[in-house]
């Protein structure tokens, strides 16, 4: 049989979990709501019966009406798009059934080429998908399978609006499977809407961090943050690590900043060409660059084989978002490390994602990093948390605080920002600017 052959030519022979579960439904045409980290083989769990249920309708005909498409897959990254697209193609090898992925940041040229051959599969990222709609380059009046695959990630990209616009175009009678990590009250409403009579699985509990990787925060003063993280990996020799920022330009200066170190470093977020992204991603991947330094648009979707930490330079607000950051790490079967540079501002993000994970993460002190006396003894948990806020004095302004991480420029050679003039006493005070629009605007979340 050509599916198996192709498994077997990967080298699989056992299913997951979620495989074992949502293959049958699948099959079996039945809607599906599946809970199911990344890792889990979940990509697996809808591409195989998809194939399996198209193979008889497989033509080695060359005229693209022949090769309408038939299953949608929307993924909210470009990465992601791409390896699923990869999947079906390395499962479906022996079967004359077309698949392409269509994403931004790329020339729509070729992609109108592929999409004008006909395919079955279309794999894409809704934005682009939406133009290629606007362009009537694609045509969704076959189409049978509608599969969301991390439609939580959707959803918090704020892809909602255009999923509907997209599923209003799609015939009504259709099989929808939709893959998520988690399960928000958005996602159940849109399923109330989407799915009908869906089965449901969950085959991990519910935001729970991946068993084998082990957790470890090192408490430290934020201005010491970068030069912790270049003690790390230098002292241990760490050769590939994937590191987390909370912001785009925040990842473009850590890495400029640990190439001054004399460390292999690139970055990889949203701003980022598709190409660049890529060959970022790629020489991670071979081992010429030892350091990725990401936003939160490469927590899903990355699948790096073997990858063995993963720091959190920043601690994300939400603790959602560490569990699919260290997702990254600790996959088939391998064991991983996350690590988190905690400062006294991050306790209570820390406390959080500690509730969602039911653990309470090591505390290894770093001699010469950690913050003050008072504080290091709050982080590392020999006294209580809550404190009641300081008095703040009311003749006197309130300054925003200081940021000595992002204070300079990370380009060399840049001028910092000019003095602000003095106002004169006629003009009203000024609020003083953040250091974020000194940066060129608001730091927003990748």
């Amino acid at each position: 049989m050509p599916l198996t052959r192709a498994v077997g030519d990967l080298g699989y022979t056992t299913p997951t979990p979620v495989q074992e579960q949502a293959i049958p439904l699948v099959l079996a045409g039945r809607d599906l709501m599946a809970g199911a980290q990344t890792g889990t083989g979940k990509t697996a769990a809808f591409a195989l019966p998809i194939l399996q249920r198209f193979a008889p309708l497989a033509s080695t005909s060359t005229s693209p009406a022949r090769h309408p498409v038939r299953a949608l897959v929307l993924a909210p990254t470009r990465e992601l798009a791409v390896q699923v697209a990869e999947s079906f193609r390395d499962y479906g090898k022996h079967l004359p059934l077309r698949s392409t992925v269509v994403y931004g940041g790329v020339d729509m040229n070729a992609q109108i080429a592929e999409l004008r051959r006909g395919v079955e599969i279309l794999v894409a990222t809704p934005g682009r998908l939406l133009d290629h709609v606007q362009n009537k380059t694609v045509m969704f009046n076959q189409v049978q399978v509608l599969v969301l695959d991390e439609a939580d990630r959707m959803l918090d990209m704020g892809f909602l609006p255009d999923i509907k616009r997209i599923i209003a175009l799609l015939p009504p009678s259709r099989q929808n499977l939709l893959f998520s990590a988690t399960f928000p009250d958005e996602i159940r409403t849109l399923a109330k809407t989407l799915l009908r009579s869906p089965a449901e699985i969950q085959v991990t509990p519910r935001n729970v961090a991946a068993e084998l990787v082990t957790h470890v925060l090192h408490p430290v003063a934020r201005e010491k943050k970068r030069e912790l993280l270049a003690y790390i990996i230098q002292t241990r020799g760490l050769k590939q690590v994937l590191v987390f920022t909370g912001t785009r330009i925040g990842a473009n200066r850590l890495a400029h900043q640990l190439r001054l170190d004399r460390i292999q470093a690139d970055a990889i977020h949203g701003d980022k060409t598709q190409a660049e992204r890529e060959l970022a991603l790629a020489e991670f991947k071979a081992g010429k660059t030892a350091v990725l330094v990401a936003t939160d648009v490469a927590s899903r979707g990355l699948d790096i084989e073997g990858l063995p930490q993963v720091i959190n330079f920043d601690v994300p607000h939400s603790p959602e978002d560490y569990v699919h950051r260290i997702g990254r790490t600790g996959r088939a079967g391998l064991t991983g490390e996350a690590i988190s540079l905690v400062a006294p501002e991050d306790m209570e993000s820390l406390a959080a994602i500690e509730r969602l994970i039911k653990k309470r993460i090591e505390r290894v002190l770093v001699p010469g990093f950690q913050p003050s006396g008072a504080t290091v003894a709050t982080l590392m948990g020999d006294q209580p948390t809550r404190r009641s806020p300081p008095k703040v004095r009311r003749d006197r302004p309130v300054r925003p605080p200081s940021d000595p991480i992002f204070s300079k420029p990370y380009e060399p050679g840049t001028a910092p920002p000019a003095a602000p003039k003095q106002e004169s006493p006629q003009q009203p005070r000024r609020k003083q600017p953040q250091v974020a629009a000194l940066l060129g605007g608001k730091l927003k979340r990748a």
